[in-house]
């Protein structure tokens, strides 16, 4: 009797339910294969942003290297370079500040080096932020007492001072807001900065169909041109910005 109800027993476990399923299998089992492409996620392309932001950053850079060839190497004084030969030290220490500002501040894109590599991130800061100020007021000093060159009146001369001026008043807002310990406005802030000073390679491609439409030295054109660069720039940071507050929500 004991035989027949273990086999009883065994009949019912294996006799199979309404839905096609047996006891001894969960109906809802996910085959593991599945669980591990769920668990798998596409590695998103962390240094695309920044080896765009260095890509861009290089077309200004070579043309700074390119000047301070000049500058080093002798060369003969002509209407566009008079100024730097008279003055070098303004745009020397303007394209080295610049160029260690863009390089090393298109690497604080990358979120993994944010996240994961602290120490990383602060030491950068200690050298970008000095760089970028730097940048700003050698700037603005260049503009305020280089003798304007060829193609450059005194609209571009404005706009120049006005997006310098944000430059530096927005590292002097991200340096307030680090103190504050405020991570995130710091960030917002350094943002905007860099869109303004990485705004030379977006003008460099800007003025190359201006200057094939309405020549080099056209004075409206250039001044439309680069500030529309500055905007677009700006533009594409506070885009940026706004993402970033959104996911945190």
């Amino acid at each position: 009797m004991t035989r027949d109800t273990s086999t009883r027993d065994k009949a019912t476990r294996d006799r199979p339910t309404q839905d096609g399923a047996t006891q001894d299998r969960p109906a809802a089992a996910v085959p593991r294969a599945d669980r591990t492409r769920a668990r798998t996620r596409t590695p998103r392309p962390q240094w695309l942003a920044p080896a765009g932001l260095i890509l861009l950053s290089l077309i200004p850079i070579l043309a700074g290297a390119a000047r301070l060839t000049e500058l080093t190497g002798g060369s003969t004084a002509t209407e566009h370079n008079v100024r730097f030969l008279d003055s070098p030290m303004p745009v020397v220490t303007h394209i080295v500040s610049v160029t260690v500002f863009c390089l090393l501040g298109a690497l604080q894109f990358v979120p993994a080096l944010r996240r994961r590599a602290s120490r990383w991130h602060r030491i950068a800061g200690v050298i970008l932020i000095p760089a970028g100020l730097l940048s700003a007021l050698s700037g603005l000093w260049m503009v305020v007492f280089y003798p304007h060159p060829p193609g450059d009146g005194i609209a571009l001369g404005v706009i120049r001072l006005f997006f310098g001026s944000a430059m530096a008043v927005s590292l002097v807002l991200g340096i307030r807001a680090i103190l504050r310990r405020d991570f995130v406005r710091h960030g917002e802030w350094m943002t905007r900065a860099y869109a303004i000073a990485v705004a030379a390679g977006t003008q460099a491609l800007l003025l190359i169909p201006g200057a094939i439409l309405f020549g080099a030295q056209d004075e409206p054109s250039r001044a439309v041109l680069m500030g529309a660069a500055w905007v677009l720039n700006l533009t594409v940071a506070e885009y940026l910005i706004r993402s970033r507050r959104r996911r945190r929500r």
